[in-house]
């Protein structure tokens, strides 16, 4: 294991330091999903601050839809209601236009599943299929109709600029779905930030063997992926794309879940713990944490965790 991508936040940072736990191998991720331009600049400066030589990935939110401006505590949601949300609640405008009956959308990864009911320039009535409350800057994803949904929001253009001025080491770039998308971010990107090309639509599996030779860089993001291709087929899409990344000589990281339950537990399950000892073995270059070091109580431990598989896969003694 070469990195570990930690994500920032109220956790690490702000509750615990960086000086606590710093290894030149870390990258230091932010979030571009969350907060304003502004607050994602101020996260910067505060990792300078703690670490003026720290490698920082700007992860750019991409196109995926999410909601926006919800009441307070969210939108309760009940298996066989329907429920309707304003059009003007999510952070693409135009989302509407896309929408037709019976188009299933799945939501917060994967986790709520609703059926459109309507759609206009008013409000977005869903069939709901779950149980639960809808909250704000959760994606709403469906399928087949990022053909027609510009590949950069306005967020994502702000979030480069940052970039640049700031001469971050790296860019992750979400919701890649064709060569094209690689590209266009690649013109816009000069210097010597190096592109974090994310792996989570079925597109862009479809389109690796082209997608693969523009970047040095891939990460699977098996959250989003699940919504494309179903969560019981992630094991076989996940050892298709690191198959062909090796092939290809190209660094993979991992996310999602990787530590799922130290977001609230000072100790791992067990069936963490033999999937991450798989992920070690599998060749890939890094894995992500992303909430259980942002938001979770033990980041700490989750760090101590990754170093203490890494040490055991390089003994690999049998007592």
């Amino acid at each position: 294991m070469k990195r570990f991508i930690l994500t920032v936040g109220p956790s690490l940072l702000k509750k615990v330091p960086l000086t606590e736990i710093h290894d030149e191998r870390n990258i230091y991720r932010i979030n571009g999903a969350h907060g304003s331009v502004q607050d994602i600049e101020n996260y910067i400066m505060e990792i300078r601050q703690q670490i003026p030589s720290a490698d920082i990935l700007m992860d750019l939110p991409g196109n995926k839809v999410r909601t926006k401006d919800l009441p307070d505590g969210g939108i309760a949601i009940e298996s066989g209601k329907q429920f309707e949300i304003p059009s003007g609640c999510f952070n693409y405008k135009d989302f509407y236009k896309h929408l037709e009956p019976g188009m299933t959308a799945w939501a917060n990864d994967s986790i709520f599943e609703f059926e459109v009911v309507s759609a206009d320039c008013d409000k977005i009535v869903f069939m709901s299929k779950s149980d639960g409350t809808l909250i704000n800057n959760k994606g709403v994803h469906i399928r087949g109709i990022h053909d027609q949904i510009p590949f950069l929001f306005e967020k994502d253009r702000h979030l480069i600029e940052l970039t640049k001025k700031w001469a971050l080491s790296f860019v992750g770039l979400s919701f890649v779905r064709k060569p094209a998308n690689v590209e266009e971010v690649s013109s816009l990107i000069r210097g010597k930030t190096d592109i974090i090309v994310k792996i989570e639509t079925l597109d862009a599996v479809h389109n690796i063997n082209d997608i693969l030779p523009l970047t040095n860089y891939i990460l699977v993001d098996r959250g989003d992926l699940s919504t494309d291709v179903g969560v019981s087929r992630i094991p076989r899409y996940q050892k298709y794309i690191i198959d062909k990344a090796l092939f290809f000589d190209v660094k993979i990281f991992l996310a999602t879940q990787i530590l799922k339950s130290m977001e609230t537990k000072p100790i791992p399950t067990i069936a963490e713990i033999e999937a991450l000892y798989d992920i070690y073995k599998s060749g890939v270059y890094g894995v992500q944490m992303s909430e259980e070091t942002a938001v979770g109580q033990y980041a700490v431990n989750c760090i101590k965790v990754l170093h203490d598989m890494e040490k055991e896969v390089k003994s690999e003694v049998i007592k």
